[in-house]
C-alpha cells in the first residue's frame, strides 16, 4: 500500500513562486517513478512533471518547462515541486502520482492540494 499526501498549497500572486510537498509512504514506494498532475476546474488532469525513482530524470509538460522543477528527497520518501512565475492558468488542484510510465499516471494517487494564482 502506498500513500500520498501532499501539502503547501494556497493563494499565491502571478509571478510569485510556491513549493509542494509530496510525503509518500509505503514499502516500496521509493522505487517508483513519481510525479504531478493538476486539474483545474472545468478540464481535465493533466500531466505536470514526473521525476525517475533515483531522481536522475525528469521531464515537464510544455507549458510549466522552465518554470517549474520537480526533485525528490529519496531518505525523506518527499517529491517536490518547485513552482516559479506563476500565471493564473496555473490555478489547479495538484495532485501527486505514484508509478507513473511516461506520461501516464500510476496507479497511486494523493487527494491533491489547492494552488490559486490570483491578485
Amino acid at each position: 500500500q502506498v500513500q500520498l499526501v501532499e501539502s503547501g498549497g494556497g493563494l499565491v500572486q502571478p509571478g510569485g513562486s510556491r513549493r509542494l510537498s509530496c510525503a509518500a509512504s509505503g514499502r516500496t514506494v521509493s522505487s517508483y517513478a513519481m510525479g504531478w498532475f493538476r486539474q483545474a476546474p472545468g478540464k481535465e488532469r493533466e500531466f505536470v512533471a514526473t521525476i525517475s525513482w533515483n531522481g536522475f530524470f525528469t521531464n515537464y509538460a510544455d507549458s510549466v518547462k522552465g518554470r517549474f522543477t520537480i526533485s525528490r528527497d529519496i531518505a525523506k520518501n518527499t517529491v517536490y515541486l518547485q513552482m516559479n512565475s506563476l500565471k493564473p492558468e496555473d490555478t489547479a488542484v495538484y495532485f501527486c502520482n505514484a508509478g507513473i510510465k511516461g506520461l501516464s499516471p500510476g496507479n497511486y494517487w494523493g487527494k491533491g492540494t489547492l494552488v490559486t494564482v490570483s491578485s
